[in-house]
């Protein structure tokens, strides 16, 4: 037996926290044999999927055997990574995740498709016993969030979520200031992400209902959604300002900045007790996304937190307000008051948070070690799970009650039946 197949068979659960793994210990020196190398596919090559494709393929001990797409331009590109890397025509090309599915030499999937198709296929990927590098948000409502990380638990799967910033110094540094401390107890946290709507695939106002093009299977693209005639704007990397596919910039960001947020104060296993929040849309054309919004959020301490989108005085990024000074970080920056707080020492007998440099790295030293990854899937549920009551809350123009223990909306009956969608058949939730 050889050792991946071993380590399929131990529940991640069964190994605990992650611990230093020396190169040699894991036969990383140079390029492992053919029988100890991580087997990886890879399903959606839009927007995510080439990026974290190339970052896997620079790693010594992954084999890339298959990609799938239901784009058939955007197969053959994924196809011609892989090959071209390897220099031959081996790498396998699907159209049919099914297809995908009956392979029996996977040890992991990198995921990167449009959200409404997220907890479908990391259950189906979990359920065969593959391993799971996914993108954020966790998935399309609250309820797949739930579903989902008792997949990974039921079937003993190593979870990565696509939320990087953990593995970036200034972000990991300023979680452990505020963790330790250094500004005194925290009176309000600042989280600003994104505002309007980005031409990714530089198709906006292409909104004419024409027939969708023959490399693209359409019908399985809309798949658990509600049907929607195929325009060009509504597809690929535009999909995400429609609610019906996406969640506009809150949710594409939320497990980004509010998961940095959730570190820094220790709260990747639980979430709100209050939630509310408005929103501006534009008047005009196919998506229905906000465009600037905001968030008004209560944790159990009584810790006020805004998340916003749209409003200048809420600096992108995350940021702890504390009694003694406040702690910002971005990918652009990282700054502190008092300045010199930045480059004070982290002792060691105080809190260490989990350190990674490489995500793609951890995920796969994680796959041999079957411990967690630093964005593991509950954490990547709680973080989405703020976005999700967000919407909700902007939805209804309610305030919503919750109960992070048992993750449901006290009081409001109608708003709780918002926590899940209803799938078009005969699409469903894998068991």
């Amino acid at each position: 037996m050889r050792r991946r197949d071993f380590l399929k068979t131990v529940p991640a659960a069964a190994i605990g926290f992650p611990s230093i793994v020396s190169a040699s210990a894991l036969g990383l020196e140079g390029r492992p044999p053919a029988s100890d190398r991580i087997v990886m596919a890879g399903v959606g090559f839009g927007m995510m999927g080439p990026g974290n494709m190339e970052a896997f393929l620079s790693k010594d001990e992954v084999q890339w055997v298959a990609v799938c797409d239901l784009d058939k331009n955007h197969l053959a590109e994924a196809k011609a990574m892989a090959d071209t890397k390897y220099g031959n025509k081996s790498c396998a090309a699907y159209t049919n995740f099914d297809e995908l599915l009956k392979r029996r030499d996977l040890d992991a999937v990198s995921l990167a498709v449009p959200d409404h198709w997220h907890a479908i296929l990391s259950i189906e990927s979990a359920r065969a016993g593959w391993d799971i590098y996914g993108e954020k948000p966790l998935t399309h409502s609250l309820r797949e969030g739930r579903a989902l990380c008792d997949a990974v638990k039921r079937y003993g799967r190593v979870w990565q979520t696509g939320s990087w910033q953990r593995s970036v110094e200034d972000f990991h540094r300023a979680c452990e200031l505020v963790r330790n401390g250094r500004i005194g107890k925290i009176l309000k946290i600042e989280v600003g992400l994104p505002e309007g709507h980005y031409d990714f695939a530089r198709t906006f106002g292409q909104e004419a209902i024409v027939p969708p093009p023959p490399e693209l299977d359409y019908e399985t693209w809309v798949g658990p959604a509600p049907y929607a005639p195929y325009c060009k704007a509504r597809v690929h990397m535009n999909w995400r300002w429609n609610m019906d596919f996406g969640g506009g910039q809150l949710m594409d960001w939320i497990g980004h900045h509010l998961d940095i947020a959730h570190w820094g104060m220790g709260w990747d296993l639980t979430g709100p007790v209050e939630v509310a929040g408005t929103a501006e849309y534009v008047k005009s054309g196919i998506y229905n996304s906000p465009v600037r919004y905001k968030l008004d959020v209560k944790y159990a301490d009584g810790t006020p937190m805004v998340i916003a989108g749209g409003y200048p005085e809420i600096w992108m990024g995350a940021k702890w307000i504390g009694e003694r000074g406040w702690i910002w970080v971005d990918r652009s920056g990282f700054m502190t008051e008092p300045a010199g707080l930045r480059n004070e020492r982290i002792g060691p007998n105080e809190v260490r948070l989990y350190r990674s440099r490489d995500h793609y790295r951890n995920f796969l030293d994680c796959v041999r070690t079957r411990a967690l990854t630093i964005a593991p899937c509950e954490d990547a549920h709680r973080s989405a799970s703020v976005g999700h009551l967000g919407v909700i809350a902007i939805e209804t123009g309610r305030k919503i009650l919750w109960d992070p223990a048992t993750e449901t909306i006290i009081g409001d009956p109608d708003a709780e039946k918002l926590l899940s969608r209803a799938y078009r058949k005969p699409w469903q939730l894998p068991a």
